[in-house]
């Protein structure tokens, strides 16, 4: 009766790989839900403040509304209102509206 007992104890239970492909799943699924599309968002981002110009109504993750009116590598001028203000590229969140091309009224 112990030899029975031994042999089975001896004998390895359903192993380590599949006992980590739950925890693999749900690092793949969190990869592609949470990670992926966060990329893709901070890509776009970068790009629209890439192409950003000159008269380019902008709004800043503050939620200052201006007109563009001068550019850095860094920074950007807006104008709002009556005032100037100055603040960090990556500081703006969205364009509202493309600056006009040249020979068209608002440019």
């Amino acid at each position: 009766m112990e030899l029975v007992i031994l042999a089975q104890a001896a004998q390895p239970r359903g192993g380590g790989l599949i006992s980590l492909l739950p925890m693999l799943l749900i690092m793949f699924i969190f990869y592609f839900l949470l990670i992926v599309p966060q990329r893709r968002q901070a890509k776009a981002h970068a790009q629209m403040t890439a192409e950003l110009q000159k008269g380019d109504q902008v709004v800043t993750s503050g939620g200052l509304i201006g007109n563009i009116v001068a550019l850095r590598d860094d920074a950007v001028t807006l104008k709002t209102g009556g005032s100037t203000v100055e603040v960090e590229r990556r500081a703006i969140a969205r364009r509202l509206s493309p600056a006009a091309p040249a020979g068209q009224p608002g440019a």
